[in-house]
């Protein structure tokens, strides 16, 4: 089935808003088996939003309309739907009463323009939209089908999966049953990676399986797809390119599917009964605002130290001989100065530090854990100010996991200057 995507709005076409919408859309049509055959931008206007919907239900059997369904005069979907599939706007009673009942339950009243929202297209299928005031809403404009989902991403992303994809499933005649296996890696870039899965989906017993990445750095993503009528055979077809995987990415995995580095590191020291504290600088405190995100009850993650300097953060710690330190002795003190003082298992030290040229940095980092000497790692990591410090804040966690997991914290990795 050929599906068009169509995203409006002036502040997307200027590029003043980075598309998200699209890139999610496509991504997530994919892992169902529905791929995307055109992509298109339109700004807000009414003669350019007409010929779009004209050109797209020409050439594809479904349309994902996204944005252009809020209150505003420059909020133009419904309308030049209307006008597309030559009938009237009526109102929707039902859905005027939901955004009535939406502003009651938050003590507000609704404004006069948000009645426009529950104007469509008469015949109009409407879609349901359970965290907002935009409905969407389905027209058939010739042999095509048009979905309208409101430009806001948390509704038109819920809205894709619940309402959106169901409907295009049943539209395309085929159920497909689809897998996808994704793993997340830091320290290996692409093309390494790629050299590294050489052949790798040769191994599937029967049927294809594809391979694919996506480099979000620091961490890279390996993806597995594979698609076919059975659920059962879906999984004994991926399980052996899966192992293969595990096995070649090693001691660079970090997570798979919707795990998360910081997720897994606390689900190992809560397995432990075990407890972390942070010392960072340099970071914008993103290593302990991770942490704590994944753990906002402290169950685990106890304490975060945060300053601009490294002395500053010496005196926090009450290791005030730190300050006259080189930053690489001074990121093992102030490690174990905020195990000792917080009373926890671990301490964790990152320390980003620029040094010289604009286009690298050096990070230092350290673990100091009971009943051993703590665990130091030095890295000049080549990119940008804020590359180096991205890097760094992902090495802090990796050299952490590695060292609850057994592994080496010195294996090296494609993103940092390799020493002569």
């Amino acid at each position: 089935m050929r599906i068009e995507i169509i995203c409006t709005g002036d502040e997307v076409l200027t590029g003043k808003t980075v598309n998200t919408n699209y890139s999610h859309m496509a991504r997530r049509l994919r892992e169902v088996g529905l791929d995307v055959t055109w992509g298109t931008t339109i700004g807000d206007d009414r003669a350019s939003l007409l010929e779009a919907f004209r050109l797209a239900a020409g050439r594809a059997e479904a349309v994902i309309v996204n944005g252009g369904l809020g209150p505003t005069v420059d909020d133009l979907s419904q309308e030049v739907a209307a006008e597309a599939t030559g009938v009237d706007l009526v109102l929707d009673e039902g859905w005027l009463e939901r955004i009535q009942a939406f502003y009651t339950a938050r003590g507000r009243v609704m404004p006069e323009n948000n009645r426009k929202q529950a104007m469509l297209p008469d015949g109009a299928e409407l879609i349901d939209n359970p965290v907002g005031t935009a409905c969407g809403f389905a027209v058939d404009l010739g042999a095509a089908r048009l979905f309208f989902t409101p430009g806001v991403p948390r509704e038109a992303r819920r809205m894709l999966d619940e309402e959106v994809i169901p409907r295009l499933l049943a539209l395309s005649g085929t159920q497909v049953a689809v897998r996808l296996k994704r793993f997340h890696s830091f320290g290996l870039g692409e093309s390494r990676v790629d050299v590294m899965l050489g052949g790798v989906e040769a191994l599937a017993p029967s049927g294809e399986v594809k391979l694919g990445f996506q480099a979000h750095y620091p961490q890279l993503e390996t993806k597995l797809f594979a698609s076919g009528t059975d659920e059962d055979e879906l999984a004994a077809r991926l399980a052996p390119v899966e192992a293969a995987v595990r096995e070649r990415l090693g001691a660079y995995l970090l997570a798979e599917d919707a795990d998360t580095l910081e997720g897994t590191l606390l689900e190992r020291l809560t397995s432990a009964g075990s407890t972390l504290a942070v010392a960072e600088c340099g970071t914008h405190g993103a290593v302990g605002g991770r942490l704590v995100a994944a753990d906002p009850r402290g169950t685990v993650f106890q304490r975060g130290a945060l300053a601009a300097t490294v002395p500053m953060l010496a005196r926090a710690l009450g290791a005030d001989d730190a300050a006259a330190l080189g930053d690489q002795e001074a990121v093992v003190r102030l490690a174990d100065s905020v195990r000792t003082t917080s009373g926890t298992t671990y301490g964790l030290a990152v320390l980003v530090a620029p040094r010289g040229s604009a286009a690298e940095g050096w990070i230092h980092i350290a673990v100091a854990r009971p009943g051993d000497p703590p665990v130091e790692r030095s890295s000049c990591i080549v990119g940008g100010p804020e590359r180096v410090r991205v890097g760094g804040i992902e090495m802090g966690l990796d050299c952490l996991r590695r060292i609850l997991t057994g592994l080496s914290v010195d294996d090296p990795i494609d993103f940092e200057k390799q020493r002569g």
